[in-house]
């Protein structure tokens, strides 16, 4: 039997939970979708492609490609046995926006240290 990998959502310093914030701002369906590659994640760990892309220096992201015909972007790390969910959203483009690797970065940098 697979164990499953905790996945725990990554908290500001405030308390604010902004991945668990923005799947919970998601249209039901794409909420589900998300949930369902988030799980398949916890339980097959470590994942390649096409489900997850590695983005080096430990960041991951995983890959949903929703009914709507959009993509939803989970970026994750592995720490302390644990996978942490560091920031969601839709991609717009080809290629992953520089402000939302570093947003990403920064969050898996303040998570490790504190």
């Amino acid at each position: 039997m697979t164990q499953k990998i905790e996945l725990v959502f990554y908290r500001s310093v405030s308390g604010n939970e902004p991945v668990r914030d923005w799947l919970l701002g998601c249209p039901l369906a794409n909420r589900r979708t998300i949930g369902l590659d988030l799980q398949r994640v916890q339980y097959r760990w470590p994942v390649g492609m096409p489900l997850v892309r590695p983005l080096g220096k430990g960041l991951f992201e995983v890959r949903t490609p929703l009914p709507d015909g959009t993509t939803a972007r989970v970026m994750i790390c592995f720490h302390d046995g644990a996978l942490y969910a560091l920031h969601g959203f839709i991609k717009k483009t080809q290629t992953t926006p520089a402000s939302d690797l570093e947003l990403a970065r920064k969050r898996q940098k303040d998570m490790a240290n504190g």
